[in-house]
């Protein structure tokens, strides 16, 4: 194993666990609440709560499995059984989803619809078993020096699998095949993204034996102490001092605010382009996709930025600019009554906008502590953003049911601009780094 020089193409084939859990979460955020209010008719305040659950149960399972694993000894390794099992339950679970669906839209019991919340919340757990012993894969074989761009290559392929979901999604329900359909039968789609899950795991587990590869990087580790910048000095971690700690807190409550618009818009934006402009699914993947594309070609550029003017100032750069395109995306759903090219720079705009906050508010949290901490901290910023993740989808549902589908983007830009102002009291973690080129650009992104 070269100590200097990243495997690129192991790196990939480990990545593939997180495009099949990227392709999945792209396809749940997008398509169950349009069969909650659509199919079951139920009202978009306990829709969210539904919505909210998966965020709920991320806060328990994500950091009980990834122990777990890290306990874990077997012929396949640590990390490749949980990988395994967790997708083949999904795969198996998420299918019975739309032929629930289905057969409620057909003649609805109440037995139909219990189903369906069963299948749902074991779906969930299916799903949150395996997420992070599939992020701690790559470290496990990785050497510590090429972490960073192997965490680059990581995020990108999670990105490839949002894009393979919404490609598949735009071609198989443009507006088209679904306007003026009393139901809409999304079994092409659930059955499509389980194959792509199934296949992208399939070709890991032949490809990557990770006991050799994990015994390999352990070894070499052991010859390099030099590696470990942060030593613990047994006293259990040291205090921050009060201006750092303030510091933190005004941050960590940025994250959540921003989470909390962006992650409204996305959990509600199919539902809510559905009403407003009558566009189906079709519409709403490609806007999501122009998105997602924007933010993956701001990447390189937003890291010349950062090391230019500071991760601070470009944040809220991201924020205000984010604020103003939500507040446009609202204007534009209402005045247009179809998508257009207007929207797609929008909806580019957004993803540009998300790169740069996205990119620089993981790597100031962790600026503020010692090097031995930083798990720690790590998962200070996952409990802000996963805590926003659980609250939006209710608050922003009960908008939508009891004000109008207009407050959508009102409230996102207002929280959004919130951060604006949180991020202002932010004094500490804003170092400047040269600016990262190539893949090391994207190597702060989200997992």
């Amino acid at each position: 194993m070269n100590a200097t020089k990243l495997n690129n193409k192991r790196t990939i084939l480990v990545g593939l666990a997180f495009l099949s859990i990227s392709a999945f979460w792209q396809m749940y955020d997008n398509v169950v609440p349009k069969l909650l209010t659509g199919t079951f008719g139920m009202a978009e305040s306990l829709a969210g709560v539904i919505m909210a659950a998966d965020n709920i149960l991320a806060l328990f399972l994500l950091p009980f499995f990834g122990g777990l694993s890290d306990r874990t000894e077997t012929k396949l390794g640590r990390r490749t059984p949980y990988i395994l099992a967790g997708t083949a339950a999904a795969v198996i679970l998420m299918n019975l989803l739309p032929i629930l669906d289905n057969s409620y839209a057909a003649g609805a019991t109440p037995f139909k619809f219990a189903s369906f919340v069963l299948v749902l919340g074991l779906l969930l757990i299916a799903m949150g078993t395996y997420r992070s012993p599939a992020v701690a894969l790559m470290p496990d074989v990785t050497p510590k020096p090429l972490r960073s761009k192997g965490n680059a290559i990581i995020n990108l392929m999670g990105a490839v699998g949002g894009i393979l979901y919404l490609a598949v999604a735009a071609v198989l329900y443009p507006k088209s095949k679904v306007d003026g359909l009393a139901h809409v039968d999304y079994q092409p789609l659930f059955v499509v993204v389980s194959v792509i899950m199934a296949v992208s795991v399939v070709v890991l587990l032949l490809t990557i034996r990770e006991p050799k590869l994990a015994a390999a990087n352990r070894e070499l580790e052991s010859k390099h102490p030099e590696w470990n910048l942060a030593q613990d000095d047994g006293s259990g971690g040291e205090a921050l001092p009060a201006p750092v700690k303030r510091s933190l807190g005004f941050l960590l409550a940025s994250i959540a605010l921003w989470f909390v618009g962006y992650n409204g818009v996305t959990t509600w934006f199919t539902t809510y382009i559905g009403v407003v402009m009558g566009e189906g699914l079709g519409g709403a993947s490609t806007c999501l996709m122009v998105a997602t594309a924007g933010a993956i070609v701001s990447y390189i550029p937003i890291g010349v930025v950062a090391s230019r003017i500071g991760r601070k100032r470009t944040i809220q750069g991201g924020v205000v600019l984010l604020a103003a395109c939500f507040l446009g995306g609202g204007v534009l759903t209402t005045v247009f009554d179809s998508i257009n090219a207007i929207m797609y720079v929008v909806f580019a705009l957004v993803g540009l906008a998300w790169a740069a906050i996205n990119v620089n508010s993981l790597p100031m949290v962790v600026e503020m502590c010692r090097g031995s901490d930083v798990g720690k901290f790590t998962g200070y910023y996952y409990t802000a953003s996963m805590a926003a993740q659980v609250v939006t989808p209710v608050a922003a549902g009960w908008l939508l049911e009891h004000v109008g589908y207009w407050t959508l983007f009102p409230y996102a830009a207002a929280f959004v601009a919130c951060s604006f102002v949180t991020m202002c009291f932010v004094r500490h973690g804003d170092t400047k780094v040269r600016a990262k080129q190539g893949l090391d650009a994207y190597a702060d992104m989200d997992n």
